[in-house]
């Protein structure tokens, strides 16, 4: 597997370097940007700058102190160090982290700063030169052994305290090179990787969509694409492709040069499939996912085809659009929801199911952990960025007053109390594997989702909100898997040579309309509408995770529906968890089990009694 620098966890973000509470006044009341003063004071303060100094410090001093000895202290029975040594390397990852995490969120927050971006390119430096001092140990670790490992563990209580961490590190020894290897992956993933995801960052918070003259930046334009009127949908649509074709000759190369770079090193790590290294990053097997992506796509006509002719019917269209998939309904309500009612929202929902989930995620209000705002430059989309467990995670949200936008704030939060929880394993195994790190967020969103179907009585409301929500989620099955087979055939024809921008387009054609079938007629320009999908160039097959999470929690929620008690306390053991335990082994105690197909679609006929329940209510 690929080694990346230790800071480097999950996230996208902004920020503000003030220490105090920064807010934005809007017609949507006053919207919060986070402080991160828990990090650090500011790019220049002090602090930071002493920090940085013992990154490379620290690390000459510990790789004097444990290289080369490894193997001889897991010898040495109950008088061995590797206990120590762990113990130490995590203390050096709580450091990186903090510093790499501050950068990154410090960038996300104004891409387009010349200062924020010089910041955060010097500090990815100098932590990758730092850390080169630490690549050794993970490597020589997984030298050792077998009996030897597993003797240290009982004759070191702290050795043992790691065992699921370095057992799971020992699971990439298959792929582990030699370390002058590794280290020259490691030195040049700045320059070659990193540098390649910088410059589409920069361009796509660069880039203006002219939508009837108004210069607008990506979110607002893809908020346009929501909006109750269809000429608005489809200029920002135009907009969209027009844009995105003016550019198309840089997000292709950037593209091809990402997927040579990752059939490379696949090649010399001897990943056999294209999307094995993700596998095991995930810690899932490669035929769950087979699995899972199977029984998405067989379920498309009962699920995605089935509930788009639905909808065109409902428009009164004979087809819709490819600009009008997420059109609202003319029974949604068109009102503008404040930040303090969407904030109301999701609390009440967390706290009908638990009070101390709704304590966790109120601190994100009380203390300032989420930004909110559009602001030019700011990072598209949404996250829950963990940092480090010694501080707390940081929520970023573009906020636009849309329902859709208030269950994005369910789904981050559900992200942040789940790190929260985690945190306590940690910094080495509080990180969860992106199929089960999805598992809070869906779950939070479903209950939010439940939590205002329960209040509602208006046929014509309730029709609305089940078709919000089962479009969310065909968002979220459906779509992801669409998109993790645009990836599989981009990644294999790859191999193969280099792919043009009009093969791009037409693969990318041919699996949307797979996935989205005959209600919805595909115009011209959504041929580039593969280009503005961040996942494909910052985590190659992440997207099959949002879809193994939907599934799961479909499945979950349906054991906590039927649940009498304690499924509260058993879902809190599986967020605090961390990165400790095997799918399976969190799964077991609600007597679920991925790897049966059946798990699959128990999920989806939760989408499918929706869209059942839908179709009564059209009667």
């Amino acid at each position: 597997m690929a080694y990346f620098p230790l800071w480097h966890k999950t996230f996208a973000a902004a920020a503000e370097e003030s220490d105090a509470a920064v807010f934005t006044k809007t017609d949507l009341g006053t919207l919060p940007e986070w402080n991160l003063a828990d990090l650090y004071p500011s790019m220049d303060s002090p602090e930071l700058a002493q920090d940085l100094a013992r990154t490379e410090r620290e690390a000459r001093a510990f790789e004097e102190m444990w290289k080369g000895r490894l193997a001889e202290e897991a010898g040495k029975g109950g008088s061995g160090r590797l206990g120590e040594a762990v113990r130490a390397y995590e203390g050096l990852d709580e450091l990186f982290g903090r510093i790499g995490s501050y950068a990154g969120l410090i960038y996300a927050g104004d891409t387009s700063d010349p200062k924020r971006a010089k910041f955060y390119g010097d500090v990815q430096e100098r932590l990758t030169d730092a850390s080169t001092h630490l690549l050794f140990f993970t490597l020589e670790m997984n030298k050792i052994d077998d009996a030897l490992i597993e003797a240290a563990f009982e004759a070191d209580p702290l050795f043992g305290h790691y065992r699921p961490w370095i057992l799971d590190i020992r699971k990439d020894r298959p792929h582990q090179l030699e370390d002058r290897v590794e280290q020259l992956f490691h030195e040049s993933s700045i320059t070659g990787r990193g540098a390649w995801n910088r410059l589409f960052d920069e361009t796509m918070t660069s880039l203006r969509f002219d939508v009837d003259g108004e210069e607008l930046t990506l979110e607002p334009t893809l908020n346009l694409m929501q909006d109750a009127d269809g000429e608005k949908r489809r200029k920002a649509a135009e907009a969209l492709a027009a844009t995105l074709k003016e550019n198309m000759r840089l997000f292709t190369l950037v593209t091809n040069t990402l997927a040579k770079d990752k059939e490379i090193a696949d090649r010399w790590r001897n990943f056999e499939d294209v999307a094995d290294s993700r596998h095991l990053s995930n810690r899932v097997e490669r035929e769950v996912v087979d699995a899972l992506a199977i029984s998405v796509r067989e379920a498309y006509p009962r699920i995605s085809h089935r509930y788009y002719a639905l909808k065109a019917k409902w428009l009164g269209m004979d087809t819709l659009n490819h600009w009008d998939r997420n059109a609202p309904l003319p029974e949604t309500p068109q009102a503008v929801i404040g930040w303090d009612e969407a904030k109301e929202t999701v609390l009440s929902a967390y706290r009908g199911f638990s009070p101390d989930m709704a304590e966790i995620a109120g601190r994100f209000f009380e203390r300032n952990w989420i930004d909110a705002p559009v602001r030019p430059g700011k990072s598209p989309g949404a996250f829950a960025h963990p940092t480090v467990p010694s501080a707390h995670p940081y929520v970023l949200l573009n906020y636009m007053g849309k329902p859709r936008d208030v269950m994005t704030l369910a789904h981050e939060l559900g992200h942040g109390v789940h790190q929260v929880l985690a945190g306590d394993q940690g910094a080495l195994m509080a990180a969860t594997p992106l199929t089960l790190a999805e598992t809070a967020s869906v779950f939070g969103e479903m209950l939010t989702f439940r939590s205002l179907l329960e209040r509602t009585s208006d046929k014509r409301e309730r029709k609305a909100m089940l078709a919000q929500k089962v479009e969310d989620m065909i968002n979220t099955v459906v779509r992801q898997i669409a998109f993790y087979e645009f990836e599989r055939r981009v990644h294999t024809e790859r191999r193969m040579g280099e792919l043009t921008s009009d093969l791009l387009g037409e693969i990318w054609w041919e699996v949307q309309a797979e996935s989205l079938g005959p209600a919805i007629t595909l115009r011209e320009g959504y041929e580039t509408f593969w280009a503005y999908i961040p996942h494909f160039i910052h985590s190659p097959f992440y997207v099959y995770a949002y879809a193994f999470g939907d599934c799961l929690v479909n499945s979950l929620f349906a054991v906590y529906s039927q649940a009498e008690e304690g499924f509260q306390e058993k879902y809190f053991a599986l967020l605090k968890a961390g990165g400790t335990k095997h799918h399976s082994e969190l799964l077991a105690p609600f007597g679920l089990d991925a790897s049966d197909p059946a798990f699959w679609n128990k999920g989806l006929s939760v989408i499918e009694g929706l869209i059942e329940e839908l179709e009564t209510l059209d009667d």
